[in-house]
């Protein structure tokens, strides 16, 4: 009985916490399951933040441990700082494919001086 106490005291505990890491404070709390939501999710927000969001970066977890879940959102908000600082992505959509210029070590044919030849418009 005791122990399923202390582990119902633990759980309540880890509900929500703060915590430090390379000057950042980080604000946690587990959002408890709803109807539109049946999964609980961990919810944290961080100061300093320029864009001051508050992030839901992965589902609660039975096994949760205040050590794992640190873990986890520190390695996610690292990532997502380095995203944001990497250049964008080129994007593809609404982009001419870039062809390539031809190989050949011969130059293109040019016409000779007053010739018309392939000329558009141009008599056969």
């Amino acid at each position: 009985m005791k122990e399923k106490q202390r582990k119902a005291t633990a759980d309540a505990a880890l509900d929500a916490f703060e915590f430090e890491d390379a000057g950042r404070t980080f604000t946690c709390s587990r959002e408890a399951p709803r109807a539109a939501r049946p999964d609980g999710w961990w919810w944290f927000s961080v100061t300093p933040d320029a864009r001051g969001q508050r992030y839901a970066p992965f589902r609660a977890a039975p096994e949760d441990t205040r050590a794992t879940v640190q873990a986890r959102i520190v390695a996610y908000y690292d990532e997502l700082l380095a995203r944001r600082a990497a250049p964008p992505a080129p994007n593809q959509w609404g982009r001419r494919a870039v062809v390539a210029p031809a190989t050949d070590s011969a130059p293109p044919a040019v016409p000779a001086e007053g010739g018309t030849a392939g000329t558009a418009g141009s008599p056969g």
